[in-house]
């Protein structure tokens, strides 16, 4: 099978993932052989390739927005037949009985194993997953515009979650990518006012036509106090900005896997009057769950940018200088 393999950590500018010729791999025990049709592109995976994240296994085949169909089952695995479309997200497996697993919180698993990071994952044309772990979607949406729903779309729904935002309040969200883009049609179904910061002047527009209420740079003030941020940016240094745009009260959650230093905080200005400043990690599959069904009755629309296989590392600068509206996607087969 054709691979993008990520040998040595590096620069994505130096073009570090190199197409490979692998053995196709085979199902164990409750596991699915699946060839991938779709792979969503996430900055997660930038991090990977340029070694912002420990512990990652390497030689690695990236990607864990995945979209494909069942072509082969592993003993004992019962829960889909071949041919079902399925969707293998950033979650690979839990060990199920650590105090996290037990606690609901799975997404903190002390043995949690995660696709693309520990194991192989969808910058290929095919992959192993447990049954488990793997979700059954559409068949009337296309591929690639169900990628990206299984990481931008959970993670965003999960933050939108642990922000405490309710119907009716005014949600900022910092940064304008393919987790916002999906977040903000949750948002704007439960009724909330959306205010965008984000430094491109293409996703501001594309947030306005989208229906948010104000979109600016984070040096502009916004028409009026938000109750919830999330902050999709890894850019530390907007957490003061966004400490500074939420009323008392609020929850600020930050999205990302990775982040640069976050600067000092005044107390009395960014955290005094009880204010909430938390981290959104990972995701269960019960989130999982519960945002795929929400996706198909709003229904989430996707917008995506399209490249093949072999273009994984230009179509990961592009995702680095900000230059793709929506979310990018390799379309494998």
């Amino acid at each position: 099978m054709k691979a993008m393999v990520l040998s040595k950590t590096a620069p994505i500018e130096t073009l570090p993932l190199r197409l490979e010729e692998r053995e196709k791999p085979s199902p164990g025990e409750k596991e699915l052989l699946i060839q991938v049709e779709a792979c969503g592109l996430c900055h997660t995976d930038l991090h990977t390739v340029e070694g912002d994240l420990p512990e990652v296994r390497l030689p690695i085949i990236p990607g864990h927005q995945v979209v494909g169909r069942v072509i082969e089952i592993g003993r004992g695995a019962a829960r889909f037949k071949i041919g079902d479309r399925v969707g293998v997200p950033w979650l690979y497996s839990t060990c199920g009985q650590c105090a996290f697993c037990l606690s609901g919180q799975e997404n903190l698993c002390l043995q949690a194993r995660f696709t693309g990071y520990q194991v192989d994952g969808g910058y290929a044309e095919y992959l192993v997953a447990p049954e488990d772990f793997v979700y059954p979607l559409s068949e009337e949406i296309e591929a690639i515009h169900l990628a990206p729903l299984l990481c931008a779309g959970i993670i965003g729904y999960r933050a939108l979650r642990l922000s405490q935002i309710k119907p009716g309040q005014t949600l900022a969200l910092f940064g304008f990518g393919a987790s916002a883009h999906l977040a903000i049609q949750v948002a704007l179904h439960w009724g909330c006012r959306v205010l965008v910061f984000s430094r491109s002047q293409a996703h501001r527009e594309m947030a306005l036509n989208m229906g948010a209420f104000w979109a600016g740079t984070a040096a502009e003030e916004p028409p009026l106090r938000a109750q919830a941020a999330l902050i999709f940016a890894p850019a530390g240094e907007l957490v003061r900005r966004a400490l500074e745009v939420v009323d008392k009260g609020g929850t600020v959650a930050l999205a990302g896997i990775s982040m640069t230093p976050i600067p000092s905080l005044d107390y009395k200005k960014h955290l005094y009057h009880e204010k909430v400043l938390r981290s959104v990690a990972n995701l269960t599959r019960q989130d999982g769950r519960e945002f795929l069904e929400l996706a198909a009755k709003i229904p989430v629309k996707t917008t995506v940018q399209v490249f093949p296989l072999e273009e994984a590392n230009e179509a990961l600068i592009q995702l680095k200088k900000g230059l793709i509206n929506g979310a990018g996607v390799l379309k494998i087969s």
